[in-house]
């Protein structure tokens, strides 16, 4: 009788019905992302798919350019400008490697040692973008004038002499040379090296350090075995983010630079504006476009990082 005048058991509270995923929320994401598509088809692909056109068209101002597939444009363009071709990626290059050096120790400064002075430093670091290119670009004819105080330094250390001999400038002379096209390309893109640089080593957990000092790591090791391999997102992209806009730039030769110094983007400009040539044009932007497209992809797989800043 006891036992059945016991009271059941209480019952396990049961877990709330699951409502079905509303289908409005799903393409949410998808008209999100609507606007940022819309843009890209409006003023990347539909250009693209216009200049792709226009390189293999025939034809002239006068009597109107037709596409009949003239695909020895690409050919003739590059068979006839390979040594501007050649100057960009080896005046990049250059620019590229001198952003990296002189970059690196100021975003190394800026995330462990400047402390409160961090602020005042990122600004001077992009104080230039308060000015216009063009701008910052004339500025560096003054500095490199001839019988300015920068020439008579250099010549003072000798250093003309040893860049006269490499070919980067003529006797006394550093304007419409290939070390004025360099400088001008260093100063110009030298900010677009240290913010993904800085970026990267804030993140860096400082006890990382602490652990190797405490395993008598030498500052040298510890910087080669764990600041650097931990800060090559930032290496990988302020590379690309200095060689591929300094590849075509044109601004900088045309005013620091002369005739024997013009760049690939200084072909286009004239091919587009003086001489009217637009398959021609167009097939050395793609040409170009291709050969930096396949650079960078071996540099990224080369570099061994995917997590780009």
């Amino acid at each position: 009788m006891a036992t059945l005048t016991e009271a059941p058991p209480p019952l396990s509270p049961t877990a709330p019905e699951k409502k079905p995923p509303c289908k409005r929320g799903r393409f949410t994401p998808y008209w999100l992302l609507l606007p940022g598509i819309l843009w890209l088809l409006v003023f990347f692909a539909l250009p693209m798919i216009y200049q792709a056109s226009t390189s293999v068209q025939t034809g002239s101002l006068e009597t109107g350019y037709k596409v009949t597939w003239h695909f020895a444009t690409y050919w003739d363009a590059l068979t006839t400008y390979w040594p501007q071709f050649l100057r960009s990626i080896l005046y990049a290059g250059a620019a590229t490697i001198l952003c990296l050096v002189l970059g690196y120790p100021l975003a190394y400064l800026i995330a462990f040692r400047a402390g409160r002075w961090r602020n005042l430093i990122m600004v001077l670091v992009i104080a230039p973008f308060f000015t216009s290119f063009l701008i910052r670009t004339l500025a560096w004819k003054t500095i490199l004038a001839d019988g300015g105080p920068v020439v008579g330094a250099l010549n003072s250390l000798h250093v003309l002499d040893v860049t006269s001999w490499l070919g980067w400038t003529t006797g006394d002379r550093v304007l419409a040379t290939p070390l004025a096209v360099v400088c001008g390309l260093t100063y110009n893109f030298l900010p677009f090296m240290i913010l993904p640089l800085y970026t990267s080593l804030e993140r860096i957990d400082g006890r990382l350090h602490e652990a190797a000092g405490d395993l008598y790591a030498k500052p040298v090791t510890t910087f080669r075995r764990v600041t650097f391999p931990l800060s090559m997102p930032g290496v990988v992209s302020g590379t690309l983010l200095t060689f591929i806009p300094a590849a075509g730039d044109y601004v900088n030769a045309e005013l620091l630079g002369s005739t024997d110094t013009r760049m690939i983007g200084n072909v286009i400009q004239t091919q587009f504006l003086r001489i009217l040539d637009y398959p021609t044009a167009a097939a050395l932007s793609f040409i170009l476009m291709a050969a930096i497209l396949l650079m960078v992809t071996f540099y990224i797989r080369k570099s061994g990082t995917e997590d780009l800043v």
